[in-house]
């Protein structure tokens, strides 16, 4: 971990910094691409031998087969009935298969994977020893900068929300996601310090998770340490647009995915709320969204942005009019006293379609029937190599 930090405390970034002291000057950092931010509570994964990529494309939700090295993409474990039981970036370098994963998955995602392993001659490892650093709009960083990260032993790039897959919201272009440039830079945890110290020696800006959350949720990028829970499926999440290949054969879940593609509607979408900056309360995980009083769902993510404000990703029941008036109940904690309940109005975009159908839902694609697959584009690495 790096010092020098506000930690956070709890969570899944436990551990590592929040902010440095001004998390306003840290988000432009991230967004001229000069923000380095330290992801080193996330887990990773090798998976080596020759057939570790064929074995991982029978059980996994994305089409890995024929990952090329140096290719980023990310797919999903999910259990048989279609819950997101594991999400990993997925990137392959020729040799290994490296799968970074959330803090505390690590181990579990390894025994699933020794599980599957049967005849396979593939290795898995947790790698102890490889820390990850983050960059964002990593297309604009200046040339000294990104040689401090040339040695990285790996490079992931977030295919976010590019991968022309099936899609319960906007298109590509349309995508407030669309300027989200992140990389996941491998880097020996033994280096980490020096990297930094290299870093703020050539003008770049150390970052904590509060400016990268922040511009997270203003993407609308789902992550499995906030969103998900033991009753989430990808479709609630606009998730099968880069995590689930349709057009690959049978995996686990698959047929969940492909029902509630063809016939079903995903009974929660996730929304963007936009909170009532008057208010000094920041919801947290977990608290309740509230209509005429009735709870419809619960925030999963929120974070204060340096130009948007208060803002966060909810949660909530399908049918939920999305013009309709929210409240956040959230509990503040009062010094030397009892904690207090208040309520945040909220106003929320729809992120999955109120409608509840897919870019491959039969009735979206005239002239189709059904069907247990529907991407529209059979190439699993459509938008990948852009950063």
């Amino acid at each position: 971990m790096l010092p020098g930090g506000v930690i956070e405390g709890s969570g899944p970034d436990a551990g590592v910094a929040l902010h440095y002291g001004n998390p306003a000057r840290e988000a432009r950092a991230l967004e001229n691409g000069t923000g380095l931010v330290d992801l080193s509570q996330l887990e990773i994964l090798t998976v080596t031998g020759p057939e570790r990529l064929t074995w991982l494309h029978l059980f996994t939700s994305q089409h890995v087969s024929g990952l090329q090295p140096g290719q980023s993409t990310e797919t999903l474990i999910l259990s048989p009935p279609g819950q997101i039981e594991y999400a990993a970036a997925v990137l392959d370098d020729g040799t290994a298969t490296w799968l970074i994963t959330e803090a505390g998955r690590g181990e579990p995602l390894r025994a699933f994977l020794d599980s599957m392993r049967f005849a396979a001659r593939v290795e898995t490892r947790v790698r102890d020893d490889v820390a990850v650093l983050a960059v964002l709009a990593c297309t604009s960083t200046p040339a000294p900068l990104a040689d401090l990260l040339g040695s990285a032993l790996a490079t992931w790039r977030d295919p976010w929300p590019r991968n022309s897959g099936t899609t319960y919201g906007p298109d590509d272009e349309a995508h407030p996601g669309r300027t989200w440039e992140l990389a996941l830079h491998l880097v020996p945890r033994e280096d980490l310090a020096a990297v930094a110290e290299g870093w703020t020696a050539c003008d770049g800006v150390l970052a904590g998770t509060w400016a990268l959350e922040a511009a997270r949720i203003e993407a609308w990028r789902p992550r499995a340490g906030r969103e998900v829970d033991e009753r989430s499926i990808p479709h609630e999440f606009d998730w099968l647009r880069t995590a689930v290949h349709l057009d690959k054969g049978c995996y686990r879940g698959q047929e969940t995915v492909a029902r509630v593609v063809n016939l079903g509607k995903p009974p929660r979408r996730l929304a963007f709320l936009h909170l009532d900056g008057s208010a000094e309360a920041l919801p947290a995980t977990g608290d309740p969204v509230l209509v005429d009083g009735r709870e419809v769902g619960t925030v999963t993510s929120a974070a204060r942005h340096h130009e948007l404000g208060p803002i966060a990703l909810a949660l909530l029941r399908r049918s939920v009019d999305p013009a309709a008036d929210l409240l956040v109940r959230t509990t503040v904690p009062v010094e030397d006293g009892e904690p207090h309940v208040v309520e945040v109005a909220a106003s929320q975009t729809p992120i999955v379609s109120v409608e509840g159908r897919a870019s491959a839902t039969p009735d979206a694609r005239p002239g189709q029937g059904l069907r247990g697959s529907g991407a529209r584009n059979p190439n699993p690495n459509a938008g990948f190599g852009r950063f």
